[in-house]
């Protein structure tokens, strides 16, 4: 080899040929013999005519250098010059090269080759054998094995092939293999470059030490590994908690400031997310918050670091990962006012570090994608809903309810079980003398191997009917063998039942961690658990990664994942890197399963090995390609002006440039008339009838002023005194308050937004028409958000009586059977109604006497106010007036002083709707007691 400081050719020899110039030079220019002269007159008349073709007398210097030059570019090329060779080889025996292509090898993998093929080449052109170790236990599953020397053109190949693997670095495999080779088969005085990876298999870094105090025992020893900020990272297991979800990234050493960005991609392949995050200076770790809705984070199946593709930094995701969205509906009406005694409370802080919390009415919930529904003292599903919940547990979804004073009276059909039916009084279902302790899990419930907490106890439940799969579908017992949880598969989905509050009325389970995790595992029950007996059989592989972090179908080495992982458990060739089990409930193998998992950098080495920067450029570079390549070029350059100066080359006219600018001119003209005929508004269609406008004029008057309201029922005569028991109502609200309302204003139910009022009378009529879903819907969100409803049955009798009900009272229980009806009671007599305004004793309409029921525990959202009163008085016949402001209507007795209470019971009524249960305050008792005169 003949070296001139950076510059080596290969094959020296070939120079020689340089001496050739000067005779090419000499060819290049050499022309015909000069014509003889000779007189001829008449050619002189051709002398003025132009040939054709004009071959010049000698060939132009410029042309003369370019072909010189492309002769000169191939000599040199030929001789095989080399750019920065390398002069590092300290032994002239066999290359023995060992590379490690564990998982820390990938993110630089395209240098370490570059580099290993640099240094077989060199022992390839020199003619010395060469031999191929690696660090990484074979893909097989099998020990290491040290070959033979062979030349270095056959190893060629098999270092082509050669791949960094998914998992650690097996030296001490490697280092055994080493100590088992007899002395006769091992190299002598070789050159040993091992291409490291700069880190350490454990916290001491004694093995790498040790494997290169054996290889010294070979020869030479080179170790050429990255700078310690270049080490490869590793991501560890995210973290959730209540703030959402933070991935945390670590590296062996702190280094310089590095951007990289988070990319969030799902099973399809497609990049949900990508989050820029930053390493800071001398910092071995950076976290970076994954903010997804949840919709999308329930599509990732893995996180990975775009900028630096490896299997250290990828992520698999499985069921386990994904953050379910739980909805939450309570029946209750405690959520603001006693939060403490609230049903969500409870739920709320249970769910919130696993579960994405979601509030609302079912409506609301089923418009987005929801894994469990929780009813917390539901009676009965309003309107379609019932439906809609029925269709979506059967389409997979989970329904977990509790119960209540609300389902101990009433109940739809979406439980698992049939209920004993109780009163709506507060503990009408069932008490104890002494509160009851929770029993044994059976071992088909899907709750088995929770721990039960023995402090918890129940003190109140609901009781399921005996049926023949009650046992079946009993999930808890009470230590009295009373079914506490029951569930039941329902379509593809479950319908599981807590006997008992959500809150801590009739429990103090809330209060466990039992309640935590009895959530926990409900909610997992959505991520589709497999069949019985599955957790206890091997996953077979699904897909594995490679070490670039790459998917792949699993090789015959790989073999199915133990259902019961050891507690040392690594990926390696048997188990690598991939997703296990069923794709419908598979299981992710992630190389960093420990959260405190961190590179260690490898910092002791033996002092006689030489250490080398992988980032060095210390490679040679081979010039024979670009050489040869920019002769190729000069060539075709070359043939390119004979051509031109031949006049063979396409020239551009005038003629066709102007074609071309007048085709590009009428295409854009004629895309500028399609933009504008597509800008042109479009007429309307004949023939569809204009909307009606007696919603918008409802909604119109009802926005505008404040109106009492009444609800149409059809029948003349009643709606008429509606109407002017309301009007008359008005008048004295704005003679004695300071209300001042609007005229009144009908209602029809199947058409009107109620919402927008705060008070409705409704007389019961017999003939009255059903409502239908959206109706019913209407009602039980206006009585849920603050709305009062009179409903007077006109019959002076009470609503619930038993046999000989007036058709009023009948028509109201058929109504309010379809109604979500809180638990009722009498009014106290120290209820916010007899002290609103006036000091009231009873509440008389046009007859007295009847008893008045409201609401047992107001909901704190709407400030303590009953969403409904119930009475048989006819108020509106006593508060009718005509447009003179006489009575409509005689009241029985037909008293003066009797219309008058009828009057103050209004003012009650509605100065209690609109103001709130402020009467309630502590602060008015010492007024209320002084004018009570006690």
């Amino acid at each position: 080899m003949l070296g001139l400081s950076g510059l080596a050719f290969a094959t020296p020899l070939a120079l020689l040929a340089l001496i050739s110039l000067p005779v090419l030079w000499w060819l290049l220019r050499i022309t015909p013999p000069r014509p003889k002269l000779v007189e001829f007159p008449p050619l002189r008349l051709l002398l003025a005519l132009r040939p054709k073709e004009e071959t010049p007398a000698h060939t132009p210097l410029w042309l003369l250098i370019l072909r010189m030059l492309i002769a000169a570019l191939v000599i040199l090329a030929l001789a095989e010059p080399l750019l920065n060779p390398d002069r590092s080889r300290i032994s002239s025996g066999p290359l023995v090269l060992v590379m490690d292509d564990g998982w820390a090898a990938a993110p630089r993998w395209r240098e370490r080759m570059a580099r290993a093929e640099a240094l077989l080449e060199r022992a390839e052109r020199e003619g010395r054998p060469a031999m191929l170790l690696t660090t990484a236990a074979p893909a097989n599953g099998e020990p290491h094995r040290i070959g033979s020397l062979q030349p270095a053109a056959e190893l060629r190949p098999h270092l082509a092939a050669l791949q960094p693997k998914s998992w650690a670095t097996d030296r001490a495999g490697l280092l055994r293999a080493l100590n088992a080779l007899p002395a006769e088969a091992a190299p002598k005085e070789a050159e040993v470059a091992w291409i490291a990876d700069g880190l350490a298999e454990d916290d001491s870094g004694e093995i790498a030490f040790t494997l290169a105090e054996k290889l010294r025992w070979l020869g030479d020893l080179s170790i050429i590994r990255p700078l310690e900020a270049d080490t490869a990272l590793a991501m560890a297991p995210p973290r959730t908690d209540s703030q959402g979800d933070t991935v945390l990234l670590r590296r062996a050493v702190g280094g310089s400031e590095i951007a990289l960005t988070l990319r969030s991609v799902s099973d399809q392949g497609r990049v949900l997310s990508r989050t820029p995050f930053l390493f800071g200076n001398n910092q071995t770790e950076a976290s970076v918050k994954l903010d997804l809705p949840t919709e999308l984070r329930n599509r990732l199946a893995r996180l990975e670091i775009e900028e630096l593709p490896g299997i250290g930094t990828v992520r698999l995701l499985d069921d386990t990962w994904r953050r379910r969205p739980v909805g939450l509906i309570s029946g209750g009406a405690l959520e603001n006012q006693q939060p403490l005694l609230a049903d969500l409370f409870y739920l709320e802080r249970a769910l919130q570090p696993f579960a994405e919390i979601r509030k609302g009415n079912a409506e609301q919930l089923l418009e987005r994608d929801i894994a469990v529904i929780v009813l917390a003292d539901i009676g009965n599903l309003v309107g379609g809903e019932s439906r809609r919940i029925n269709e979506w547990v059967e389409n997979g979804g989970v329904l977990l309810r509790f119960a209540g004073p609300r389902l101990a009276d009433s109940s739809d059909g979406l439980l698992p079980v049939k209920l004993r039916q109780g009163s709506r009084q507060l503990g009408g279902a069932m008490s104890w003398a002494q509160p009851l302790r929770l029993g044994p899990i059976p071992e088909t419930s899907p709750l088995y191997g929770l721990a039960i907490s023995p402090e918890v106890t129940v003190s109140r439940q609901v009781l399921a009917d005996p049926e023949p799969r009650l046992s079946e579908k009993t999930w808890l017992r009470l230590e009295d063998g009373t079914p506490l949880i029951t569930g039941d598969r329902h379509g593809k989905g479950w319908l599981i039942l807590v006997h008992t509050t959500a809150n801590t009325l009739w429990s103090d389970m809330p209060l466990s961690g039992f309640y935590v995790d009895l959530l926990r595992r409900v909610v997992e029950l959505s991520q589709g658990v497999g069949a019985e007996g599955e957790a206890d059989q091997p996953r077979a592989p699904l897909a594995v990664l490679d070490g670039f972090g790459r998917a792949d179908e699993p090789g015959a080495a790989v073999q199915p994942l133990p259902a019961r992982l050891p507690a040392d458990f690594k990926p390696g060739p048997r188990h690598p890197p991939g997703y296990y089990g069923r794709w419908d409930s598979r299981t992710a193998v992630n190389l960093f399963d420990d959260a405190a998992a961190h590179p260690i950098a490898q910092r002791n080495w033996p002092n006689e090995a030489r250490l080398l920067d992988l980032s060095e450029n210390t490679q040679e570079t081979r010039l024979l390609p670009w050489l040869m390549t920019g002769a190729l070029l000069l060539l075709l350059a070359d043939w390119l002006i004979g051509l031109w100066l031949r006049g063979l080359l396409p020239r551009l006219r005038p003629h066709s440039l102007g074609k071309a600018t007048a085709a590009m001119l009428i295409g854009l003209s004629v895309f500028g008339m399609q933009d504008a005929a597509a800008q042109q508004p479009r007429r309307p269609q004949q023939g569809n009838p204009p909307p009606s406008n007696l919603a918008e004029d409802f909604v119109q008057r009802a926005a505008s002023d404040l109106r009492l309201a009444y609800v149409i029922t059809g029948d003349a005569s009643v709606d008429q005194m509606s109407r002017a028991g309301l009007f008359g109502l008005t008048e004295i609200l704005y003679r004695r308050t300071s209300i001042e309302a609007s005229d009144p204003i009908g209602v029809n139910l199947e058409r009107d937004d109620i919402s927008l009022l705060p008070f409705l009378y409704w007389p019961m009529v017999p003939n009255q028409p059903l409502l239908s879903d959206a109706a019913l819907k209407r009602l039980d969100i206006f009585m849920k958000t603050g709305g009062m409803i009179l409903f007077d049955t006109r019959d002076q009798g009470m609503p619930f009586a038993g046999t000989g009900a007036s058709p009023g009272t009948e028509k109201l229980r058929q109504l309010l059977g379809k109604l979500d009806i809180p638990p009722l009671m009498t009014v106290p007599d120290d209820h916010v109604l007899t002290k609103a305004f006036y000091l009231l004793q009873d509440f008389p309409g046009r007859y007295v006497g009847g008893p008045v029921w409201v609401e047992r525990n107001p909901g704190g959202e709407k400030d303590g106010v009953t969403s409904l009163v119930i009475g048989g008085n006819d108020w509106a016949a006593a508060w009718a007036m005509d447009d003179n402001g006489r009575p409509m209507a005689p009241t029985q007795p037909n008293t003066p002083r009797h219309r008058e209470f009828a009057y103050r019971f209004g003012v009650n009524l509605l100065m209690y709707t609109l103001t709130g249960n402020y009467k309630a305050d502590q602060v008015h008792i010492p007024a209320l007691l002084e004018r009570l005169g006690q």
